[in-house]
C-alpha cells in the first residue's frame, strides 16, 4: 500500500501538480477565499457551503467548521447557516468547551458595536447562556477577565432597553457573572464586580457606558458592509430538489432577480 502511495505522490511531483500536502493546501487557501466573501462568486459559494452545512447538522466532529462560518461577516451567509432553527440554540447539540467560548468571546472582542448580525449575535448568547447558567461551572470552562466582560457589555443598546431580547440576554448573563462576586477568589470577585456596573450603568438613565466601559470600545458601526449574492435560490424544506423561482438565466447559470432586469 505505501509502494502505491509514494508512486501516486512520485507521479505528482513528475508531473508538477505537487503533492498532496501541497493540494491541501491549495484547497485551504481556496475555501479561505470563499469564507472572505468578498466578491458575488465567494459569496454565493460560502451561502452554497454553510447550506450544506447546515443540513448535515452540528456534530463534535465538525462544530470549529460552523465556528469559522459564524465568523463570516456576512448575513446571506449565516442566514443559509442557521436555517430555520433558533438561533440561540444553533449550538446546543455540542458540549461548550473552552474552545468553544473562547472563540466566540474573540467575535465579540474583533466586532464593534453595533458591527454583529443580530442572528449572530444570538447565536453566541446562546452559548454564553449555557455556559454561564451556572457561573462557577461556567469559569471552570472558561475564565473570563475583565476584557471578556467589556467585550459583552459594549454590544449593549441602551436606547432599545431591557425588553430587547439580545439586551435582555446581554444582560442575564453579565447577572449571573456578577454573582461570582462572593466566590472568595480575587480574580472572579474583580470580573464580577465589573459586570455588576455594566448592569448597573445600562439601567441608571444618570450613568453613559462609557464611564465603566472604554469609550474606545463602543465605537459603533452603523452600516455593515457586506457583499451580496446575485440570487438566492429557495432552499428546499421537503424531499427533491428546490425549484429556482422563474427568471432569466444569466451566463453564469443563475437566475437574475427583477431589481437586475431593471437596471439592463
Amino acid at each position: 500500500m505505501n509502494e502505491v502511495v509514494d508512486a501516486e505522490t512520485r507521479q505528482m511531483v513528475d508531473t508538477g501538480i505537487g503533492t498532496e500536502g501541497e493540494i491541501s493546501e491549495i484547497e485551504t487557501s481556496l475555501l479561505h477565499g470563499i469564507f472572505g466573501c468578498r466578491t458575488t462568486e465567494a459569496t454565493e459559494a460560502a451561502i452554497t457551503y454553510a447550506s450544506f452545512l447546515s443540513s448535515i447538522g452540528i456534530t463534535p466532529e465538525n462544530y470549529p467548521v460552523f465556528l469559522k462560518m459564524l465568523e463570516i461577516e456576512n448575513h446571506w451567509v449565516i442566514d443559509a447557516l442557521i436555517g430555520e432553527r433558533d438561533p440561540f440554540l444553533l449550538l446546543s447539540g455540542v458540549q461548550p468547551n473552552k474552545y468553544i467560548v473562547g472563540r466566540i468571546l474573540a467575535m465579540m472582542t474583533r466586532w464593534h458595536k453595533g458591527g454583529i448580525y443580530p442572528k449572530n449575535l444570538s447565536v453566541i448568547l446562546g452559548v454564553l447562556q449555557s455556559v454561564y447558567s451556572s457561573p462557577k461551572d461556567g469559569y471552570r470552562i472558561y475564565p473570563l477577565t475583565i476584557a471578556d466582560t467589556n467585550a459583552l457589555g459594549k454590544h449593549l443598546h441602551k436606547p432599545a432597553g431591557q425588553t430587547d431580547p439580545l439586551n435582555r440576554a446581554i444582560l442575564e448573563v453579565l447577572e449571573k457573572i456578577a454573582d461570582l462576586e462572593d466566590a472568595g477568589n480575587a480574580e472572579m470577585e474583580e470580573v464580577a464586580i465589573h459586570a455588576s456596573r455594566i448592569r448597573n450603568a445600562f439601567f441608571d438613565d444618570n450613568k453613559s457606558m462609557e464611564e465603566v466601559i472604554p469609550p474606545v470600545l463602543l465605537v459603533s458601526i452603523q452600516d455593515r458592509k457586506e457583499v451580496p449574492p446575485r440570487k438566492l435560490a429557495a432552499v428546499a424544506t421537503g424531499p427533491g430538489p428546490s425549484t429556482p423561482a422563474p427568471g432569466k438565466r444569466s451566463k453564469a447559470g443563475g437566475v437574475r432577480s427583477s431589481e437586475t432586469k431593471k437596471k439592463e
